[in-house]
């Protein structure tokens, strides 16, 4: 009976093994991705007309190929990205808005929120005969808004309903280039 149970767990740990290997590959050849966090109590709840996004970034990322970058977290940056999915022609198309970061009481954590969003702006420029509309992410205002790299904690967001977040990491170079004084 003893014997029986031991091959039993032993069976179990093997299938539980099997069937997590995949997806723990799957972790390491993936792309970076954004990964909600499940505890979110101490954060505050989006309103009706907010959605909250949440990016769990990874604790280590596979090396770059490219040497002149730092490989240390503290250099690295995460570019926060507001837009909208619309279908386009062959116009240009803008709208702005604002990022604004709170602190959470009692966390000590920045949240970030987007306000002050404008309406959408085209060029009105005429397109090619017989050009098909194609959908585009148009990203809000035209300067990049970045925050630290931290992998300990999510990087939280709310945007109004209509918008989506998308993020990007940038990464140092190692060189420091010298300031020239005048």
């Amino acid at each position: 009976m003893a014997h029986a149970l031991r091959r039993a767990k032993a069976a179990a740990a093997t299938a539980s093994v099997i069937v997590s290997l995949p997806s723990l590959l799957a972790l390491t050849v993936a792309p970076a991705r954004a990964i909600p966090r499940l505890d979110l109590t101490p954060y505050p709840k989006p309103t009706a007309a907010q959605t909250r996004w949440v990016i769990q970034l990874p604790g280590v990322l596979p090396p770059t190929a490219d040497p002149r970058l730092s490989p240390h977290p503290s250099d690295w940056r995460v570019q926060l990205i507001a837009g909208r999915e619309v279908e386009a022609d062959c116009n240009q198309r803008a709208f702005r808005g604002r990022f604004r970061a709170s602190k959470v009481k009692g966390l000590g954590v920045s949240v970030y929120t987007v306000s002050d969003v404008g309406p959408m702006v085209s060029t009105l420029m005429a397109c090619p005969p017989g050009q098909a509309t194609r959908k585009v992410f148009v990203p809000m205002g035209s300067k990049p808004f970045v925050v630290p790299y931290d992998a300990s904690r999510p990087i939280v967001v709310y945007t109004p309903k209509d918008l989506q977040l998308r993020w990007r990491l940038w990464k140092a170079e190692k060189v420091q280039q010298p300031a020239q004084a005048l």
